[in-house]
């Protein structure tokens, strides 16, 4: 099976949105992966809902929603209305995660919880069989093209363990610091998901470069 590959918005032209959007669409691209951040819960501020409004009209891609915002259970009503497939919180940002996890499923999308890279995965031992996906954060999130955080490959084989001892289905994301290298690493370790944004918007041939992140 091919690993699912999910462009990050967050590194796209914003200039020329659409045609970035056109070439996702033609490419081999999975997902779309949207990084909506508040300033509050990460030092930076990206989207919010009127650019995402519009994706929905153009991209032929599911929408993975990666909420890196504070109180994440006060917009399941709007990423629902997005069309978005995954509504991602993060474990650090809820009080309540199980009730949330309920709500997302409530609201018609699949449940993804994230960590960031200092939380353990044990954190979710209790929570891993009501999870679509996890991802895991292999940057200090918030800016994009940063560094790798080499810890990040053993988390992913920690997640992977726990995941054939509950006997789930939950699928494994990593986003940060993915290229083809890091990327192989995490495949080999039972990542199931590569998010890239610089990585692939940078490339001067980014068709190219989703279809040999697939090939991992």
């Amino acid at each position: 099976m091919s690993t699912i590959v999910a462009p990050s918005l967050l590194s796209a032209d914003f200039l020329n949105l659409e045609r970035d959007i056109e070439m996702l669409n033609r490419s081999e691209a999975d997902w779309i992966h949207l990084d909506i951040m508040d300033g509050v819960f990460v030092p930076n501020i990206s989207f919010g809902f009127p650019v995402i409004n519009l994706l929905k009209k153009v991209t032929k891609k599911p929408l993975d929603a990666h909420l890196m915002i504070v109180q994440p259970e006060k917009f399941i009503d709007e990423i629902a209305a997005t069309g978005a497939t995954y509504m991602n919180v993060h474990l650090e940002a809820c009080m309540h995660l199980h009730k949330v996890v309920q709500e997302i499923r409530k609201k018609g999308m699949k449940p993804a919880v994230t960590l960031n890279p200092h939380t353990p995965v044990s954190m979710l031992e209790d929570i891993l069989p009501d999870l679509e996906m996890v991802l895991l954060m292999s940057v200090n999130p918030g800016f994009g093209g940063q560094q790798f955080i080499d810890n990040s490959v053993r988390k992913v084989t920690q997640l992977k363990e726990m995941i054939l001892k509950q006997q789930t289905s939950t699928l494994i994301e990593v986003d940060g610091g993915v290229n083809l290298e890091t990327g192989r690493r995490l495949v080999n370790a039972g990542a199931d998901i590569l998010v890239a944004g610089s990585f692939i918007f940078s490339s001067g041939h980014p068709e190219e470069t989703i279809r040999m992140l697939r090939a991992l």
